[in-house]
């Protein structure tokens, strides 16, 4: 199913930078007022700042509302996306339950969810795959890297003007 008005992020480990390069897309582009979404398959103990929107067996939905903590989530809010919205999904619960997010924004507004498994599911507009020369806990993206996307590496966004996408006629798109 195609979303164009989706950005996938997707990393080749822990600290590859999936929520640096959202939370630098982000800030480039306050005018769009983004909906960030992190996605999860870990159920870590709940945070303060996040607000219990959808709970069932195997899935809960959380809006965040702390932009001073230094979770994911509370980073993307504080670069300025309009709403964060926070999901530990067990997989079998992964595709309905993005659906389900889906139906709290607004059609045709931009998203930028983390979330590497979705791509099983789903054609974002846009998906990037994150690498870094610190990743920890490889992860074996070979199936993904076979399907259109844009390869990314940390330590190289510092040096970018600006991340290499943006969002017109309704959905995400490559700038290079």
């Amino acid at each position: 199913m195609l979303i164009p008005n989706l950005l996938l992020i997707a990393g080749t480990g822990t600290k590859a930078g999936k929520t640096t390069v959202a939370c630098r897309i982000i800030s480039e582009h306050p005018e769009l007022r983004i909906t960030a979404i992190k996605i999860t398959p870990h159920f870590h103990e709940t945070t303060p700042g996040l607000i219990s929107l959808s709970e069932h067996e195997g899935y809960v939905i959380y809006e965040e509302t702390d932009k001073a903590n230094t979770k994911d989530t509370s980073r993307m809010l504080a670069s300025g996306a309009e709403r964060v919205i926070f999901a530990k999904v067990w997989d079998d619960k992964l595709e309905n339950v993005f659906h389900e997010i889906m139906k709290l924004i607004p059609e045709w507004s931009p998203v930028i969810c983390e979330s590497p498994a979705l791509r099983n599911f789903v054609e974002p507009g846009a998906f990037i795959i994150m690498t870094s020369d610190s990743v920890n806990k490889q992860k074996k993206l070979n199936h993904l890297q076979e399907s259109n996307h844009l390869m990314l590496r940390l330590e190289e966004l510092d040096d970018m003007e600006l991340v290499p996408v943006r969002f017109d006629a309704g959905g995400w798109n490559y700038t290079v």
